[in-house]
């Protein structure tokens, strides 16, 4: 068989993403934090974008219209101003005189102090960090060098609660030939350090540490915390007050004094900083209607550089190919933008329609809902609405949700209805937060209640994986001490 060149013509077709493309696809995902930063890096590498100002005065602060002044008389001073005079010529050192809270010489060097050359960061203070907290109390007691050097080695080991995760051999590949009694001395004492029962292995040994420090002797007390903790966790009480032969009262007296110290002694040191939602969208209500107000917030007005685009046409060459294709990035990134915010007003106006029981009456109205029908509704791909609806937040008048929460699955009524599976699980949690903490109610009865109030046919293991998705413990857990 010979071998031969040939042209043949094929017509086929393939998605192109462009950079531009990508780029507005990217854009639609972001959180708003996230594109905020997205755009305020743009405005730092792009000569072409700035920010436009708003709400400016364009005339220079010399030619602002003042009014004249037609008499020579001294303008009369409000009550504040005479006030702010009277502080400031007041001989406060004479008036005050041994009185002072501080000395003329500690005023002197307040004084000389050049307070607009310190930094920023040195003006602050910075949160303590548990290993910094444990390392100045080590060097503060009567530790060894060689103690200090095991002590670093454990406080190296604790997790974020304050429990250490090292054994003998972790400690000695730090610090060689160190003995295991040695190492344990070691431990104990920074047990017993502030916070107390940090570096505890187990909390069994958390809570006994603490109970120690607090005094507490008591056997019964530290054999429910030395050997009945997971019978305290599952609160199997009737078998514990018959093995220590006390009555439910005596019990929950010794449960109180179990609950008093921390089992997490080093949480109050942790780095985390709780993480706060800027809503992208608000929904008011203004009569029978809903308002949709983009929160624009923070998001920088973009336009485009006049200086710049005038002396595109002086350019020649490679320089003129670096003009065009900035002046392309930044017309694009405007546009982008503009798409994104009319995509998510147009998603939100659309959820709006579908869910309007919500916004009026509550989670408890929520429909089931898909990301098609949203699609469908405003002509657009499903992938584009999942992308506008990631990471987004909106304020209603029954709080702050995510936009991934109004799409949820659907269960089925005994009239051939549909419920959505958000309202199930609101009704399951407000009958939970009203139940009688003696008897709380199981998975079972709770599906009962469901069935003869909302007429909706649910499972048991239904409404426990209900119950688990929203944090909820299990009804013997939930069970209060009699």
């Amino acid at each position: 068989m010979g071998l031969e060149l040939r042209q043949q013509l094929k017509l086929s077709q393939q998605l192109v993403m462009t950079p531009q493309l990508q780029q507005a696809i990217k854009l639609l995902q972001l959180s708003r934090l996230e594109l905020v930063e997205t755009v305020q890096q743009e405005l730092l590498e792009n000569p072409f974008l700035e920010e436009a100002e708003t709400e400016r005065s364009d005339l220079p602060m010399e030619e602002m219209p003042v009014e004249a002044d037609q008499s020579n008389a001294e303008p009369e001073m409000t009550v504040p101003e005479r006030s702010e005079e009277m502080i400031r010529s007041t001989d406060w050192e004479n008036y005050l005189g041994e009185f002072s809270s501080i000395s003329k010489q500690a005023q002197v060097r307040e004084t000389e102090i050049p307070e607009e050359g310190v930094s920023f960061e040195a003006r602050l203070a910075s949160k303590p960090s548990l290993d910094g907290h444990l390392s100045w109390q080590m060097r503060l007691s009567h530790f060894t060098e060689r103690e200090l050097d095991i002590g670093e080695a454990v406080i190296g080991n604790l997790d974020s609660g304050g429990y250490l995760h090292a054994d003998m051999d972790d400690i000695r590949a730090v610090v060689p030939d160190a003995a295991d009694t040695e190492i344990e001395s070691v431990i104990q004492r920074i047990q017993r350090l502030d916070p107390v029962g940090v570096a505890a292995r187990t909390p069994r040994e958390c809570l006994l540490v603490q109970l120690e420090v607090l005094g507490e002797t008591d056997p019964i007390l530290l054999s429910l915390v030395d050997e009945h903790l997971e019978d305290l966790e599952k609160k199997r009480y009737k078998p514990l007050a018959r093995k220590f032969k006390i009555d439910m009262e005596e019990l929950k007296h010794y449960l109180e004094i179990i609950q008093k110290p921390d089992p997490m002694p080093g949480a109050n040191f942790s780095s985390t900083e709780p993480h706060y939602v800027s809503p992208d969208v608000f929904v008011y209500k203004y009569g029978d209607d809903f308002v949709i107000v983009l929160n624009e917030d923070g998001l920088p007005r973009l336009q485009l550089n006049t200086f710049f685009a005038d002396s595109l046409s002086q350019t020649a060459g490679k320089e003129k190919d670096y003009v065009q294709e900035k002046m392309r990035s930044a017309a694009w990134l405007m546009k982008s933008l503009y798409q994104r915010q009319r995509t998510l007003y147009k998603v939100v106006e659309s959820i709006v329609r579908f869910q309007r029981d919500f916004f009026e009456y509550g989670v408890t109205k929520l429909k089931p809902l898909i990301l098609k029908e949203v699609a469908e509704d405003i002509g657009m791909h499903e992938s584009t609405v999942s992308r506008i609806t990631t990471s987004k937040y909106v304020a209603t008048p029954h709080g702050v949700f995510e936009l991934k929460f109004f799409f949820n699955s659907a269960l089925d009524l005994e009239d051939g209805s549909q419920v959505g599976s958000e309202s199930v699980k609101a009704l399951i949690k407000k009958l939970i937060g009203d139940e009688d903490p003696r008897r709380p109610l199981s998975d079972e009865r709770i599906g009962e209640i469901l069935k003869e109030h909302l007429k909706v046919d649910i499972a048991r293991r239904t409404v426990a994986k209900y119950r688990s998705a929203m944090n909820i413990a299990s009804s013997s857990k939930r069970k209060d001490i009699l």
